[in-house]
């Protein structure tokens, strides 16, 4: 039988305990150290590199996405270099976030210092949230918010202090500024209580004042929005369109983002928060999981990443119940340590680019790390385009990208490569306007040749793209033109040339 210690009670009865501040802080510095020295390798995702050019120009909004995530990628290279490294860092500092967030969760529902540490582990080492800690991406500073706000409910519902609805108002007001689909949290949250209860919560003005606090705090970028006609809307129904086929592959893609191992330890998390008496006041937190998976898979059939917040708080309430588990059976420590050690391993092998370049390009295992391999020769093989005009031609040359992560990359690399200036249709950068009507030399990047020879006069290619490993990626095999005498105004051009949707 084992101790009855201050954690062990505190585990049994689902009494808020103090985080075990050095342990949780040791987690959180090997963490940094696991993830930072990759930070540097192969090279910017298109998404990085798109946030890093729509940095350049702050705004309280673009058509396919709120501010932040761009303010974040110029802030980290202000700050820390306008390197990889550095446009990355804002992304480390979110991961390691989560993870002491993930400890807290664990504190909150009665997990003691093992608890804690375990939940710090597995939420860390997750697929999830290495990818988020290593890429500066919407979800980055989303899951901290949506960690945070699961934080604050419980503390809502377990203490019985209605005062942490403010905390959940005000962090979902400033998280609407990385991502929207924060606000399924709080939706899903007031229909479980609704029907599982405690129903008084729905009465409490704290609650209702929270949602005030998140609406005045969102304004300006709503306002943006309304005066906009709603781009976001537009944007989400283009992230929608999908196979609906892909459903039936959701329990395997959470098994994916959360870990083989840990997959079980999800659903101890979810079974204990519906189940265990300690926990009732808060399992409506478990019921808006199961109403937002529903939601999600209704709305947008390949939507996983819209519930990937919900998963660390349901992790950290499993890491609680197994460490109950472990209690009662000690003999089983090792063994689950180094089963759940092992399948880190694997899973930091599949997030982060630990091998090198060469190497991975032979046995690529994310599509995301693919995206950051073979930019540098692409913007070397436009610059050799610009640099082979006539020099008559140089200044009346513009290039046109096909999307954002080709129109990034060669804004980011612009001072290594003499370059004119850069345009392209694809979301917020169509916005930016056409070429004015002096460009009638254009170096075109990966658009249809069809298309070009309906729109120019004179169109030639003059190199296709090559990473230099032979790799499957978007950009691979697509040309590099110079084209000459555009057949129309630019203005009559351009919406051609819009695009709508992700990389």
């Amino acid at each position: 039988m084992p101790v009855l210690t201050a954690d062990v009670l505190a585990a049994r009865t689902g009494r808020a305990v103090p985080l075990a501040r050095r342990p949780v802080a040791v987690i959180a510095v090997l963490y940094a150290a696991l993830v930072f020295p990759f930070a540097g390798n192969y090279g910017l995702s298109a998404d990085e590199l798109y946030f890093r050019l729509l940095g350049d120009d702050p705004r309280w909004g673009y058509f396919d996405q709120p501010p932040l995530a761009p303010l974040l990628a110029k802030a980290g290279a202000v700050l820390f270099g306008d390197t990889a490294w550095g446009i990355r860092v804002p992304a480390l500092l979110c991961g390691v976030a989560i993870v002491v967030l993930a400890a807290l969760i664990a504190a909150e529902l009665g997990g003691g210092r093992r608890a804690q540490v375990l939940a710090a582990a597995a939420v860390g080492t997750s697929v999830t949230v290495l990818t988020m800690s290593h890429f500066l991406l919407t979800n980055s500073p989303d899951l901290v918010a949506w960690s945070a706000v699961s934080l604050f409910a419980l503390r809502a519902l377990l203490r019985g202090d209605g005062r942490w609805w403010l905390a959940v108002g005000a962090t979902c007001g400033v998280a609407m500024y990385a991502k929207y689909i924060v606000l399924l949290l709080p939706l899903t949250l007031v229909v479980a209580l609704l029907v599982l209860g405690p129903r008084k919560e729905l009465r409490s003005r704290w609650l209702w004042a929270g949602a005030g606090l998140m609406l005045v705090i969102g304004a300006p970028n709503l306002i943006y929005q309304v005066v906009n006609g709603f781009p976001q809307l537009v944007m989400a129904r283009s992230l929608s369109e999908g196979n609906w086929a892909d459903r039936l592959f959701f329990p395997y893609d959470v098994a994916v983002l959360v870990g083989l191992a840990a997959t079980p330890i999800l659903v101890a998390g979810l079974v204990g928060l519906l189940r265990r008496p300690e926990w009732r006041p808060a399992r409506a937190l478990g019921a808006a999981y199961l109403v937002g998976t529903v939601l999600v898979l209704t709305v947008s059939p390949s939507g996983i990443d819209y519930t990937e917040g919900y998963l660390v708080p349901l992790v950290a309430a499993g890491c609680v119940v197994t460490d109950g588990w472990l209690d009662r059976r000690p003999a089983r420590l090792p063994a689950t340590v180094t089963v759940l050690s092992l399948f880190a391993v694997l899973q930091v092998a599949q997030a982060l680019p630990v091998v090198p370049e060469r190497l991975y390009t032979q046995y690529p295992m994310s599509s995301l790390t693919v995206e950051t391999i073979g930019w540098p020769r692409l913007v070397g093989q436009v610059a050799d385009a610009y640099a082979a005009l006539p020099a008559d031609e140089r200044s009346r040359a513009v290039v046109l990208a096909q999307n954002f992560g080709e129109a990034g990359a060669l804004h980011w690399m612009r001072d290594e490569h003499p370059l004119p200036q850069i345009y392209s249709g694809h979301n917020e950068l169509y916005f930016r306007g056409p070429p004015p009507e002096t460009a009638d030399v254009v170096i075109v990047v990966g658009m249809d040749e069809n298309r070009l020879a309906q729109d120019f006069r004179e169109c030639s290619v003059v190199a296709r793209i090559d990473n230099g490993y032979g790799l499957e990626t978007p950009e691979q095999g697509k040309a590099v033109s110079v084209c000459r005498g555009p057949r129309a105004p630019w203005a009559e051009l351009w919406p051609r040339y819009r695009l709508i949707g992700p990389y």
